[in-house]
């Protein structure tokens, strides 16, 4: 090539590599992150719950407690999935406060209560900011008793730093770029973010204060930007939480075998009909016919007064359901073992919603054939989780659905003992009034997973 092409091409060259440069350096510089706050207002927020006090001051958020009333939160008004949020805060030392994720506030739960996920902050002697606390429903999930190196990441009177990944079924937190905490929890998918201002007491001074600032988050190309983390993981399913360990609740299926189960009318756990999968126990389809595959599994154990917990999954048009007082010495022949049920059911596409001497009494989480649950019951789609819950006390009976109470009866009362009269039950006397009896899961040939199944007895 002649001299005069070089000299003609060089300059060109040269805005070429400039502008791919630019270019480069244009995309390095891009801001993925998006603030959540800004230094004139709070909007984007509102506030939920209790009255303290929110204002903005010098680009942050302030939060001030006062008397007489609930926790108080400064929510999002957009929900939010999978994240990475950071955000550093400053808190008084004898304040109380914490950061709410895939949080939320529905009229059936509570009267609209702010529930959910909390990464804590806890400038006590304690030290378990950065935490992960299950605001209004659990109690504590993840705990820094086992972290003293997170423990001491925390600065009493300066500013903090937060860092919280929330992807997938895993939450994970660092707390001024130390790992904090590591859970492995699906209750909840979604929800708003909010700046929580705890309550207080008569003897506490109001007006001390928790300031965040520089809130921000990302939402986009989360595995280019997540960190990992040291910690070994925590998972809930099919494990007591924290909470629960303190409070009495005990597993009654460890989430792995068919110890401390069996057929309701064998010595032993079915050979076939149930199967375990990945923590999930789990009833198989056969045309729907009511304990001709399995049959209905029980506990070995008899109980009384009693609190149950257990988590289902249904299919499309599947029927189930969680029976107690149980005998299995009544009903030899076809069909269920008898006791009182808490019904699972597809509303929405099982027939039985419409039958039942009692109306609406066998859809989903009413008494079986006697009581119908609420109508507004909080009952979550086909493939996602519910959670039972089951409440015996002297002959007090409730049944829950998702956290809300659904109904509830008096075993043995005038008023029972009518519904039973009208009921399929009456051929069995004194049904449901055993003073203990076995827990069962109804195998109704419709497939339905069942984990976290716990107990609490008194």
């Amino acid at each position: 090539m002649n001299i005069f092409k070089i000299k003609w091409i060089a300059p060109f060259l040269f805005i070429f590599l400039t502008f791919l440069v630019s270019c480069e350096e244009k995309e390095d510089q891009e801001d993925p992150w998006v603030s959540l706050s800004n230094d004139n207002d709070l909007s984007g927020w509102e506030q939920l719950g209790g009255e303290a006090s929110y204002r903005i001051e010098d680009g942050m958020i302030v939060g001030s407690t006062v008397h007489n009333t609930p926790n108080s939160f400064l929510v999002t008004k957009e929900t939010y999935e999978d994240f990475i949020l950071e955000l550093e805060f400053k808190v008084d030392s004898i304040m109380n406060s914490g950061i709410q994720i895939r949080s939320n506030s529905l009229p059936g739960y509570q009267d609209g209560r702010v529930h959910g996920y909390q990464v804590e902050i806890d400038p006590s002697d304690r030290s378990w900011s950065g935490g992960i606390y299950d605001e209004a429903r659990r109690g504590w999930l993840y705990t820094l008793e086992n972290n003293p190196e997170a423990q001491k990441a925390f600065k009493q009177n300066e500013w903090n730093h937060y860092r919280v990944e929330a992807i997938g079924d895993t939450i994970k937190t660092w707390v001024n770029d130390t790992p904090a905490a590591y859970l492995i929890d699906d209750k909840t998918s979604e929800g708003f973010i909010a700046l929580q201002v705890h309550s207080i007491g008569e003897n506490d001074e109001a007006g001390k204060e928790v300031m965040w600032k520089n809130i921000r988050i990302l939402t986009d190309s989360l595995s280019k930007y997540s960190k990992e983390s040291p910690l070994d993981p925590k998972t809930t399913k099919n494990e007591l939480t924290y909470a629960e360990k303190n409070d009495g609740w005990k597993l009654l299926w460890d989430g792995k075998t068919g110890e401390g189960w069996r057929g309701a009318r064998l010595d032993d756990f079915p050979e076939n009909g149930w199967v375990i999968e990945d923590g999930n126990l789990i009833v198989l389809a056969s045309e729907g016919k009511e304990s001709a595959a399995g049959g209905d599994i029980v506990t070995d154990s008899l109980y009384g007064d009693f609190e149950l917990k257990v988590d289902f999954k249904i299919t499309e048009g599947a029927n189930s359901g969680i029976k107690y007082y149980v005998d299995t010495d009544l009903n030899k022949g076809p069909g269920s073992s008898i006791g009182l049920e808490y019904q699972i059911l597809d509303d929405d596409r099982h027939p039985d919603a419409k039958l039942g001497n009692h109306e609406g009494s066998r859809t989903v989480a009413s008494l079986y054939d006697l009581i119908q649950a609420d109508p507004d019951k909080p009952i979550k789609p086909v493939g996602e989780w519910n959670t039972a819950h089951i409440i015996s006390k002297d002959n007090h009976v409730e049944h829950w659905l998702n956290g809300v109470k659904v109904l509830e009866y008096e075993r043995g009362s005038e008023e029972y003992r009518k519904l039973v009269s009208e009921s399929k039950y009456v051929e069995w006397p004194n049904f449901g009034e055993l003073e203990k009896g076995r827990i069962l899961l109804q195998d109704h040939g419709n497939r339905v997973a069942f984990r976290n199944i716990k107990i609490k007895t008194y």
